[in-house]
């Protein structure tokens, strides 16, 4: 299955809907987006439409709702979760000026933290 992401007039992700394959099939049997976007405007009305898709084949990240889609960098990105991180443009993901420990507790499972924003730390979850 295709997906495809309604866009606003910020580019900012309303909406995401799953469209059959066959749907974006071109008479030589390869796929068009093109034939995605205009079966959505037909079913639905004009709009916005980019293809998206989970294993981040097509524009870096599968789009959700709040996304932003940035056409320079085609690709989504999801919302800033902290004012402190910056995007990776690589992977169009943020990131936080600190990495992420990588600790295990007695038992050998991966401790887990949370970001502190006013103190721009991870802090272990107890």
């Amino acid at each position: 299955m295709a997906h495809f992401a309604q866009l606003d007039s910020n580019n900012i992700v309303l909406t995401v809907l799953v469209v059959n394959n066959e749907v974006l099939l071109k008479k030589d049997n390869t796929e068009s987006e093109l034939k995605g976007i205009q079966f959505l405007n037909r079913l639905l009305g004009t709009s916005n439409w980019k293809q998206t898709s989970y294993n981040g084949n097509i524009r870096k990240n599968f789009a959700g709702v709040g996304y932003t889609y940035d056409s320079g960098r085609d690709a989504f990105i999801p919302p800033q979760p902290f004012n402190s991180w910056s995007i990776n443009e690589d992977t169009c993901l943020w990131e936080a000026p600190v990495e992420y420990p990588n600790t295990l507790n007695e038992e050998g499972i991966p401790d887990r933290y949370y970001w502190s924003e006013e103190n721009q730390e991870w802090n272990l979850i107890d």
